[in-house]
């Protein structure tokens, strides 16, 4: 297990920019991806904003004969799988000649696709459940797709692990990697923005009007948001064998699950993960430079995972930034993208801010990079992953 595993591709579909450097200029510049709703009604609701990747076309990535068969959540996980191989330098022939393993996370696999099927037995019109509709309210829909997509015969896993999906098929792929079951992994997550999911959130009273201020004093929840991050990792003699320029290493992680509540996320379990995943990576809590936070802006979530950061790291001024603030929650993709994001702070020495932030919470006392990004080396970086059910995982990238 002494494999070192590094990342050498990177590929982000999000609400601020579609690519590494349209995604890395929108949270390093503060940009706001959140908007008015517009792929479906949200009249009868009492919240009208989500993060959509308006600028979206997945025709400029999917062939029209083949975007067919593909439900949303699947032609953003395909865009994402396609910018990371094109950003390691990797053809899909080439990927596909390794002993390759593709590992995706969501939270509801093809939301738009149940808001569909629901409409249409509502209205008792069962005849117009294709088979293309029925296939996609499969769990393992979307990965199952993306694989088909580009004719990958590896390793094929969907994990539902929610708002930590990310970091956890980070962890599996680490563990394939190093163990010598894989010489390529593909993982990430991806999630479309669906009414059911955001007639879920509202329901449970979770999400902020019009903004998402993760760590104010003042903040009124989360913001839904839609997307895909995608990673590419490869043991360290592939990176060297083939010339390619890694972004990154992944040192290890941590998981752990409180079994709390269903909704409310606990303090004692998020420390527990974040001990794991520095223990597991050989890292004593001094050297981490930057922590990526979960960062929601809900009052629970922000106020457990600030007690426990100080917790965990002795009450010292860590930077910590919540990219939600930006992009929205992208459920199943977001801890994938704030992995993107650990690893390009890495390369680039610079910490993307928390937006929308204005008035300092007491309960919150943690320096989160208010509202400007911050000019620092980072070498070690924490990225945080909780989800439901207190099930958490964060992961440690270092820079190379």
């Amino acid at each position: 297990m002494s494999k070192r595993v590094l990342i050498t591709g990177l590929g982000p579909v999000t609400s601020v920019g579609i690519g590494r450097e349209e995604f890395w200029n929108g949270i390093t510049s503060g940009t706001s991806g959140i908007s008015r709703v517009s792929s479906f009604d949200t009249s009868e609701f009492n919240r009208h904003f989500a993060g959509e990747v308006s600028s979206f076309n997945p025709r400029d990535f999917i062939p029209a004969k083949q975007l067919q068969f593909l439900e949303q959540a699947s032609q953003l996980a395909v865009a994402a799988v396609k910018l990371a191989l094109k950003d390691a330098k990797l053809t899909k022939t080439e990927a596909g000649q390794r002993r390759l393993a593709l590992f995706l996370g969501t939270t509801i696999p093809e939301g738009s696709t149940i808001d569909r099927s629901s409409q249409m037995l509502l209205q008792e019109n069962s005849d117009a459940l294709t088979s293309k509709v029925l296939l996609s309210l499969f769990a393992p829909s979307m990965v199952r797709n993306v694989g088909h997509f580009f004719g990958f015969k590896g390793d094929n896993v969907l994990l539902p692990n929610a708002c930590a999906a990310g970091n956890y098929t980070i962890g599996l792929g680490v563990d394939l990697i190093k163990s010598g079951q894989a010489d390529l992994v593909i993982c990430g997550g991806a999630e479309g923005l669906s009414r059911i999911a955001y007639q879920g959130f509202q329901r449970l009273y979770a999400m902020a009007p019009e903004v998402c201020a993760p760590f104010d004093k003042d903040r009124k929840g989360m913001i839904l948001g839609e997307g895909a991050g995608v990673l590419i990792m490869e043991p360290e003699e592939a990176v060297l064998a083939r010339g390619a320029k890694p972004y990154a290493e992944v040192l290890g992680y941590g998981l752990s699950c409180d079994a709390h509540h269903m909704t409310i996320p606990n303090k004692d379990g998020v420390k527990k993960a974040m001990e794991k995943a520095l223990e597991n990576s050989g890292i004593k809590p001094a050297q981490v430079d930057y922590i990526s936070a979960h960062g929601t802006g809900t009052q629970a979530n922000d106020k457990n995972e600030s007690a426990a950061i100080n917790e965990v790291f002795n009450n010292r001024r860590v930077p910590v930034s919540s990219i939600k603030s930006m992009l929205g929650h992208t459920m199943g993709a977001a801890s994938a993208l704030e992995a993107i994001a650990c690893c390009l702070a890495a390369r680039e020495s610079l910490i993307p801010p928390t937006t929308n932030f204005s008035t300092f919470d007491p309960e919150c006392d943690i320096d989160c990079v208010p509202n400007q990004a911050r000019g620092q080396k980072v070498n070690i970086a924490l990225n945080n992953g909780f989800a439901f059910g207190g099930n958490n995982c964060c992961v440690v990238i270092k820079g190379v």
